[in-house]
């Protein structure tokens, strides 16, 4: 197996300007799977897959159509998915849905042929804020430590990096 890879969304960094979405949606005829939020103080919000290290929804599978790509993304074999839902009612994100097209439950893959090809997902590659990184979870942890150092006042950096990557590897932002 190769190194697990994360996908990082920088809440601070994000400037709101769909990149992600947009570039998401046309590798995915039509349907991204990511998309941005704005918050009532007008903070934008990139919400997609986090491929949580316990993924609930891998475990609750009853066709066990979830699983575990050699990159660590949790993707779904669409031909094994019987539209359940129990992957969408157990995910803290609401990220799965039913897509009508394909018959099944989609979510983020991380962009899955990208991937087999050497490429990095798209939405981390075409980001122009650069509030999405694509990596190895050291690289990761690297890129929050630096930005926190910048971003965040001097008594909010009592994280250690335990808890940094533990919020990495279970998809909550610690920024």
């Amino acid at each position: 197996m190769m190194e697990r890879k994360y996908l990082y969304l920088d809440y601070l960094t994000c400037i709101g300007c769909e990149t992600c979405e947009t570039v998401c949606a046309f590798i995915h005829d039509g349907s991204p799977n990511i998309r941005i939020y704005v918050t009532e103080n007008k903070q934008y919000v990139p919400i997609n897959c986090k491929h949580c290290d316990d993924a609930p929804c891998l475990r609750v599978c009853p066709t066990h159509a979830i699983y575990r790509d050699e990159d660590g993304a949790v993707r779904i074999h669409e031909d094994k998915c019987i539209g359940c839902l129990a992957c969408l009612q157990v995910c803290p994100y609401g990220v799965p849905f039913y897509s009508l097209k394909v018959k099944a439950i989609t979510k983020c893959d991380m962009c899955a042929e990208r991937r087999e090809e050497g490429l990095e997902p798209a939405c981390a590659l075409m980001c122009p804020a650069e509030a999405i990184q694509y990596g190895p979870l050291e690289m990761v942890l690297e890129l929050v430590k630096e930005r926190r150092a910048k971003n965040i006042p001097e008594h909010q950096r009592e994280l250690s990096d335990e808890e940094l990557k533990k919020s990495i590897v279970s998809g909550y932002s610690v920024l």
